[in-house]
């Protein structure tokens, strides 16, 4: 009987200790271990595991620097584990512990940071705000994966003990999204930039014109927009920008530290526009609005003064409403304009960029002119492009072009993975994921002088891609590893472990909802054991 009466004072014990942990958010953590610092993407500079793990409940609150940028961190931070976790975590500048993201002098750099997780809390410093943003970046990852699902969740939320220290390889680490060929919603844009920001990427290069559609309102040219932008691939009723919709776009990748870099691209790829004005045929004859995938078949006239008009017209226009250091002037398949008149197109257009304060960027055919001095070439060709097409990239950038490399048999995220892929093209070949990643920016185009390349970049062409599950199911599992290759040092770069790290990411995506495809390369079902 007193064995009976102690073992239910010891239930009643037990069951005031739940009570009161379910009150406080102060119960003992389950068996559970946090994801180790080392186990992120892109992978950090340096990891330093160590001590004990932090763990976030109902009594953390973020701490924050007074300055604006900062506390905007904080409350995108607090936004994004509120819903999971049920917490409060309030934003303050007020008291000590917790997570704190703080700025200071240091080895950061502009996107640089360090991260610091003990018992006591969490502190990311940087530099700059756009550090501590990545920082936060890291942190998420280091959360597990249910952190990201907009109801409450069990938990525990747990950040491994230890130091990173991070900087970047490379300064630009871009994602190009095609909104011409079919067009995309102001929220489907910022949905995918929420899904870039995640793996530190920090340009979004827009896509705003094609044969098939012209997305953005330009007032002095109205029926660029509502004529030009009237259809896209297939003949849907496609659509465009206002310029409120490109501002927000625009204040929205800002906010999470991206730059958007618009593209117009010219002399070729214009028949929306040369649908849209008679004026800027060389016949004065506007030829039909085109709903196909064939490129190379249009050309603005390079000998009118009418196209250099509304070459500056839509330039400065677009100027205006980017804030961003570059502005993108295509010049990619021109193959109805001579070479006479592209490099006189060129010589015209390029000093109209500068003119309204911006740095050009072009496709690589760019090299077959005259670069404008501080010019970035996007390269886009193959491994297999010829010997005499590279030479003339590899000269530019020895005489001073800076250069993006998205090779397309690597990176352009609409290549099929395989023959069986539902989506996408294949005239690059089939990329599957360890192609992706398996390659060296630094190393790519032999005789580029390493300063040369300014970083990479993961475009996406939508001939075949019509909504966000599209756009994510070809961006997933390939982005990050494009992201890496960014950010990542060539010493860090190793497939075998690589792959190790992608599968784990998968459950982060799960969360967060986004369609993605099961490489038979990752070893997915690994990851979730």
């Amino acid at each position: 009987m007193r064995q009976h009466r102690r073992t239910l004072r010891l239930l009643g014990s037990l069951l005031l200790v739940a009570m009161a942990a379910s009150v406080t958010g102060a119960a003992p953590a389950p068996a559970a271990s946090p994801t180790p610092l080392d186990r992120v993407i892109p992978a950090p500079a340096s990891v330093a595991p160590g001590g004990s793990p932090y763990r976030i409940t109902r009594g953390t609150h973020i701490r924050v620097d007074g300055s604006r940028e900062t506390r905007g961190v904080g409350e995108y931070l607090a936004k994004i584990l509120r819903p999971s976790t049920g917490y409060r975590l309030p934003v303050t500048a007020q008291g000590a512990g917790g997570i704190r993201l703080r700025l200071a002098e240091g080895p950061f750099g502009a996107e640089g940071y360090r991260l610091d997780s003990g018992r006591g809390g969490v502190t990311i410093t940087a530099a700059k705000p756009a550090g501590l943003f990545h920082g936060v970046q890291t942190l998420r990852q280091l959360l597990p994966a249910a952190v990201e699902k907009d109801s409450v969740q069990p938990g525990p939320w747990l950040v491994a003990g230890g130091t990173i220290k991070d900087t970047p390889r490379y300064g630009w680490r871009g994602a190009m999204l095609d909104v011409s060929r079919h067009f995309f919603t102001v929220e489907q844009v910022k949905r995918y930039i929420d899904q870039l920001a995640l793996y530190k990427i920090n340009k979004l290069h827009l896509h705003l014109s094609d044969d098939q559609g012209w997305r953005i309102a330009i007032d002095s040219w109205p029926r660029l927009a509502t004529y030009g932008g009237s259809t896209e691939v297939g003949g849907g009723p496609g659509g465009f920008y206002t310029k409120a919709d490109y501002r927000e776009i625009v204040r929205y990748a800002s906010a999470r530290h991206l730059e958007v870099v618009p593209e117009i691209d010219m002399p070729g790829h214009t028949n929306a526009a040369l649908a849209s004005y008679a004026d800027l045929n060389c016949d004065g004859v506007a030829p039909p609005l085109y709903t196909g995938t064939e490129v190379g078949f249009s050309s603005l006239c390079a000998g009118k003064d009418i196209t250099y008009d509304f070459v500056d017209d839509v330039i400065r226009e677009l100027a205006a409403l980017t804030p961003g250091r570059y502005l993108h002037i295509g010049g990619d398949e021109a193959h109805s304009t001579s070479h006479e008149d592209y490099v006189k197109f060129m010589d015209r257009v390029q000093p109209i960029v500068a003119k309204y304060g911006k740095t050009v960027v072009g496709w690589h055919q760019l090299t077959g002119a005259t670069p404008a001095k501080g010019a970035l070439a996007q390269y886009w060709g193959l491994d297999g492009t010829s010997a005499e097409e590279k030479a003339r990239v590899v000269k530019a950038a020895q005489n001073g072009t800076g250069l993006i490399l998205s090779p397309a048999d690597r990176v352009y995220l609409d290549m099929k993975y395989t023959k069986d892929t539902p989506l996408g093209l294949s005239w690059a070949g089939y990329v599957e994921v360890k192609r992706s990643y398996d390659w060296d920016p630094g190393a790519y185009l032999p005789g580029v002088p390493g300063g040369s390349v300014r970083g990479v970049e993961a475009p996406m062409w939508s001939e075949t891609l019509e909504n966000s599950e599209h756009i994510e199911y070809m961006a997933f599992p390939r982005l990050p590893g494009v992201a890496e290759l960014g950010w990542s040092s060539a010493a860090s770069h190793d497939w075998e472990r690589y792959k190790g790290r992608l599968a784990a990411q998968a459950e982060r995506w799960d969360a967060l909802g986004i369609e993605w495809y099961r490489s038979p390369q990752v070893p997915w079902d690994s990851a979730a054991r």
